[in-house]
């Protein structure tokens, strides 16, 4: 009889059949960017997270660059909002700034940089809005508010040149407008980035595991949601196509975001796809754990760890998480 068993028995055993690898250079840490000096400011609903000045963030990104993660995922804070979110695309944006000081302090480190406008809208939503006849309605009479799709893409290409010539090494439009991966690929073609890859949110579900993110952000929509733009919960075909769309527009690799409720729909993307994959999990995944851990109730190192395993298991190349820093030391740590 085969005893399987046999291989579990001691850690080193274990060690020798083990199938799935989860390192630090798996990882990719979120660091979120604010204006003003010095500020290093708590995020309620995210334990151990905090909104970042641009030299609070260079000091950051010198400890997750010791942990052993080497890139990072940086989201802007801006100092004002408005309408057409264009602190996103100001060449003196936070983010661009921020950009440029880690390139200058950190060049070994990969600078990815979200582009979307919802950080930087008054009203939350990931583009530019005007209004549309009812959907219920057939002329005139009721209106609704909806996202402008082309429009938008518009701006994402001119935040994504903008992230570029800061210095950003890859660019991550996380908005799911149609068209935006091919109008930023030519654009940064056509301006001399050709270098700078696009990391997609290929299946970006209208997910109830955002919140955290929105409030440290301050992106929550102000009217309506997103389910008109962002992938329903229900489908997996959908994402199929999705990342197969944006692989022939130019993306150099695909994400599907969430991440635990959707390992199913990593593996299928990386089976039909073969490309480049990436997992973001995301702030609700991570406060769950964190919240859980406090009242005692979890062990947090432990189950941190099972969660990142299992996305790394279902196919995912690189994991976006807010445990990178911590998961790369608790990693090293294991190997001491």
């Amino acid at each position: 009889m085969t005893r399987l068993r046999r291989l579990r028995r001691t850690e080193p055993l274990r060690d020798l059949v083990r199938e799935t690898e989860l390192t630090p250079k798996h990882l990719v840490q979120p660091v979120f960017i604010t204006a003003g000096e010095g500020v290093r400011e708590p995020i309620a609903s995210m334990p151990g997270m905090e909104r970042l000045s641009i030299s609070e963030a260079v000091a950051e990104v010198t400890e997750i660059a010791a942990a052993g993660i080497r890139a990072v995922l940086l989201f802007g804070i801006p100092a004002s909002k408005d309408e057409v979110g264009s602190e996103a695309y100001d060449d003196e944006g936070v983010v661009q700034m921020a950009v440029r000081a880690l390139k200058e302090a950190h060049p070994e480190v990969v600078v990815i940089t979200d582009v979307c406008l919802c950080e930087y809208t008054s009203h939350g939503h990931c583009g530019i809005v005007r209004e549309a006849p009812h959907p219920r309605t057939r002329s005139g009479g009721d209106a609704e508010m909806v996202v402008d799709n082309d429009l938008t893409i518009e701006l994402l290409a001119k935040t994504a040149i903008s992230h570029a010539a800061a210095g950003a090494d890859a660019v991550a439009p996380s908005d799911m407008m149609d068209g935006r991966v091919g109008a930023i690929r030519a654009q940064l073609d056509d301006e001399g980035h050709s270098s700078v890859p696009i990391i997609a949110y290929s299946a970006k579900y209208a997910s109830a595991f955002y919140g955290p993110f929105r409030e440290a952000a301050g992106s929550t929509p102000e009217f309506g949601d997103r389910r008109g733009y962002q992938m329903d919960p229900a489908n997996g075909d959908e994402a199929i196509r999705e990342a197969k769309l944006d692989l022939e527009e130019g993306a150099d690799v695909v994400m599907v975001k969430p991440a635990l409720p959707y390992l199913d729909v990593i593996r299928r993307v990386k089976d039909a796809t073969g490309a480049p994959l990436a997992a973001y999990h995301v702030g609700g995944e991570y406060s769950m754990l964190k919240a859980a851990a406090a009242n005692g109730w979890i062990d947090e190192r432990a189950a941190a760890m099972e969660s990142l395993t299992s996305i790394r298991r279902a196919g995912a190349d690189m994991i976006i998480t807010y445990f990178a820093k911590d998961a790369a030391a608790w990693l090293m740590r294991g190997r001491a």
